[in-house]
Formats: structure tokens, C-alpha cells, sequence
């Protein structure tokens, strides 16, 4: 039986995408995801961060904070921060699932044994950590443009998108701000 040399295959392996391919589509699934999620992400955020510091909350429930968001901000208010949500996904989700991927197939066992329990917690926490840590600045970007439509007018940073929003952090107050907790501040 002749084979060409490009079409030579396994048998009894079935054809599988390339990694590349499965990171790609992996982050714009959570990409899509997103855009809807987007303006629970902003109420959720607005919500937490109308008591801070206040007597009373800005907001009593979610569906009040949506109606003021609209009021106040018209219908694109809503989206403020699709951007830093977008980015967010991005890289965080290639980046965790491209660490996990290659980690458990370097630690697969050359019968194909999968890794033991204990080890594929270890490299769900590794890729989830390194995931995390790519993924901060977006977060800190996020937390910023979806709390500047409760600041006062004066007060507003007025970041036009998310790039915009990480190199002014960055000029503003140093890049170490990428990473701190409580990036609306």
C-alpha cells in the first residue's frame, strides 16, 4: 500500500486540530462570552463599589443600578469596559488553557497514561495562576473603566479603551499598579 509522504497517518489515532488552533478558539469563546456578560460584570462592579465608604448604597438592587446606568449613561454605559472584558478573556483564558494543554501532555506518560489526580490539581493551579497573573492588568484595566461612570465629572479618568487605560496607568502611577488589588482606587 503507497502512502504520499504528506498524508501519512496514524491509525486508529483520530485527526485532532493544532494547539494553536484550540487556544485560538478557546479565547474567542470567552471572548463571546463577554459581550453578553459585559453588563453584569459593569452592575456587578457599580454595585460593589456604591457603599464603599458611604452610609447608604448608591444602588438597592441590580435591575436599579441598570436603570441609572442608563439614565445616566445612555445605552453604551452599559458596555463601558467591553474592551478590558475582552482583553480580560484574551489573555487570561489562552493563556490557561495553552499552560494546562502543554503541561499535561508533557506530563502524560509515554503509553499515554494520563497524569494522577495530584498532578493534574497541580497544573490546573499552575496554569490558573500564571493565567491569573497574565490576565491582572486587563482586570485592573476593567475595574478602572467600569468604576469611572460613578466618580464625580472631575474625577473621571475617561479612559477612550483599554489600551488607553493600561498605558495611563502605567505613565500615571507605575507599572507594579498593574497588579494591585483594588485597581479601582
Amino acid at each position: 500500500m503507497a502512502t504520499s509522504a504528506g498524508a501519512a497517518s496514524v491509525p486508529g489515532k483520530p485527526k485532532t486540530s493544532p494547539k494553536s488552533v484550540k487556544f485560538l478558539f478557546g479565547g474567542l469563546a470567552g471572548m463571546a462570552a463577554t459581550v453578553f456578560v459585559q453588563p453584569l460584570d459593569l452592575v456587578k462592579n457599580r454595585m460593589q463599589l456604591s457603599g464603599e465608604g458611604a452610609k447608604t448604597r448608591e444602588y438597592k438592587t441590580s435591575l436599579h443600578a441598570v436603570g441609572s446606568i442608563l439614565r445616566q449613561e445612555g445605552l453604551r454605559g452599559i458596555y463601558t469596559g467591553l474592551s478590558a472584558g475582552l482583553l480580560r478573556q484574551a489573555t487570561y483564558t489562552t493563556t490557561r488553557l495553552g499552560i494546562y494543554t502543554v503541561l499535561f501532555e508533557r506530563l502524560t506518560g509515554p503509553d499515554g497514561t494520563p497524569p494522577g489526580f495530584l498532578l493534574k490539581a497541580l497544573i490546573g493551579m499552575t496554569a490558573g495562576a500564571t493565567g491569573a497573573f497574565v490576565g491582572t492588568p486587563a482586570e485592573v484595566a476593567l475595574i478602572r473603566m467600569t468604576a469611572d461612570g460613578r466618580l464625580p465629572p472631575e474625577q473621571r479618568r475617561g479612559y477612550s479603551n483599554v489600551f488607553n487605560a493600561l498605558l495611563r496607568i502605567t505613565r500615571e502611577e507605575g507599572i507594579p499598579t498593574l497588579w494591585r488589588v483594588g485597581g479601582a482606587g
